[in-house]
C-alpha cells in the first residue's frame, strides 16, 4: 500500500483531502436548507403548473427542479472521492502526466461550482411559492459562491506543487526509460492516453447521472432511458478494454474502440444540440448548463482521446510494451535505487575518467 514519503507528495495529498472536505461541507450545507425548505406543494404538479420558464411559452415538469440540488451534490461527492482516488494512482506510479491532468480536472470541477451557481437559482426561483422559506437563495448564495472560489485557489496551490513533484519523479521516467528520446515520447503519449482514459470515465458518468435524474426521471417508458443506462456499464467496459488492448498493443482491439470514439463524439454532438434545439429543449432546462458544460468538455477530451490512440497505435511494436509491462514503481525500491552505494562487486570505480 502506498504511503506519501515526501514534502511535495504529502503537501498533494493533504491539499485535495482539504479541498475535498471544505467543498462538500459547503455542498452539503446548501443541500441541508434546501431540502429543510421543500414542501408537499414543491412536488405537485397542479401547484407548479402557472410558472414558466424563461423565455418560453412551455411548462415542463416542475417537479424535476426539486433534483437538481440533489444531483449536484451527488455528482460533487462523486467527483472528489474520484479525485483522491486519482490523486493516490498518480502518487503511487509518480505518474507526472496525471497529476498536470488532476489540475485541469479541478479547472473542470471550477467550472462546474461556477454553473452551478446560475441552476440552483433557477431551480429556486422556479420554485418560488412552494418552499416553506422564499429568502432560500439568500442562505445558498454565500456557500454556492464559495465553491469555485476554493476551487480556483486550490489550483493555483496544486500547480506549485505540482512542479514540485515534477522535479521529484523526473528522475523515475528517467531510469525507466533510459536516455532514448523517441521511447520516451512514446511513453509519454502511453501516460497521456491512460490519463485521458480515467478522466473520460468521470465526465461521461457525470453527463449521464445528470440526464437520467433530472432530464429523463420523468420518462422511464423512453427507450432512450434504457439504453442510457445501459451505456453506463458498457461504457467502464470500453475503457478498461482500451487500456488493456494498448498495454498488450492489440491493433485490431484499438481499431474497434477508436471507431467506438468516433460514435461517442458523435452522440455527445447530437446531444449538445438537442440540449438547445428542437422539441425536447424544455426537458433539458433544468439542468441545460451544466449538461452543457459536461457535454462540451467531453468532447473535448474524447477527441483529444481519440488522437492520443491513434500516436499510441503508430506506436506498437517499436520496442515500448516490455517498459509498460515492467512499470511498476514501489517508493522504498525507489528510495533504494537512488540512494544507495555504487556496487563494487565487480571492481573498484575508477578514480578518473577515461577517454576512449
Amino acid at each position: 500500500m502506498y504511503r506519501p514519503n515526501s514534502l511535495w507528495t504529502w503537501s498533494f495529498v493533504i491539499l485535495m483531502v482539504v479541498q475535498a472536505i471544505v467543498v462538500l461541507a459547503l455542498e452539503a450545507y446548501c443541500f441541508a436548507v434546501f431540502l429543510e425548505n421543500l414542501t408537499k406543494d414543491s412536488y405537485n404538479e397542479d401547484v407548479l403548473a402557472p410558472f414558466r420558464l424563461p423565455d418560453t411559452n412551455i411548462t415542463p415538469h416542475r417537479v424535476v427542479f426539486t433534483r437538481t440540488i440533489p444531483t449536484f451534490l451527488t455528482l460533487y461527492i462523486f467527483g472528489m472521492i474520484y479525485q483522491l482516488i486519482l490523486v493516490w494512482d498518480a502518487l503511487r506510479l509518480k505518474n507526472t502526466i496525471q497529476i498536470i491532468g488532476l489540475c485541469l480536472y479541478n479547472v473542470g470541477l471550477l467550472i462546474y461550482g461556477a454553473v452551478q451557481i446560475d441552476q440552483i437559482k433557477q431551480a429556486l426561483d422556479q420554485l418560488r411559492g412552494t418552499l416553506a422559506d422564499e429568502n432560500v437563495w439568500l442562505q445558498v448564495k454565500g456557500p454556492t459562491t464559495a465553491i469555485p472560489i476554493v476551487l480556483g485557489v486550490v489550483t493555483l496551490l496544486m500547480s506549485g506543487v505540482a512542479w514540485k513533484l515534477y522535479d521529484e519523479f523526473a528522475w523515475t521516467i528517467y531510469k525507466h526509460i533510459s536516455a532514448d528520446l523517441r521511447m520516451k515520447r512514446r511513453y509519454l503519449t502511453y501516460q497521456i492516453y491512460i490519463a485521458l482514459l480515467k478522466f473520460d470515465f468521470f465526465f461521461f458518468l457525470g453527463f449521464t447521472i445528470q440526464f437520467l435524474v433530472i432530464v429523463q426521471g420523468k420518462w422511464t417508458h423512453d427507450p432512450e432511458f434504457g439504453l442510457t443506462v445501459a451505456a453506463i456499464p458498457i461504457t467502464i467496459v470500453i475503457l478498461s478494454l482500451a487500456a488493456y488492448w494498448t498495454r498488450k498493443e492489440q491493433l485490431w482491439g484499438m481499431v474497434f474502440v477508436i471507431v467506438l470514439y468516433f460514435a461517442a463524439l458523435a452522440y455527445f454532438l447530437f446531444k449538445l444540440v438537442r440540449i438547445w434545439y428542437g422539441g425536447r429543449r424544455p426537458d433539458y432546462q433544468p439542468a441545460g448548463k451544466m449538461l452543457t458544460t459536461f457535454a462540451v468538455i467531453t468532447i473535448i477530451l474524447i477527441i483529444a482521446t481519440l488522437v492520443t490512440a491513434i500516436k499510441c497505435m503508430i506506436n506498437f511494436n517499436k520496442g515500448l510494451k516490455p517498459h509498460i509491462a515492467k512499470r511498476k514503481v514501489e517508493s522504498e525500491e525507489e528510495k533504494h535505487y537512488m540512494t544507495e552505494m555504487p556496487n563494487l562487486a565487480h571492481g573498484s570505480v575508477p578514480s578518473r575518467m577515461t577517454i576512449d
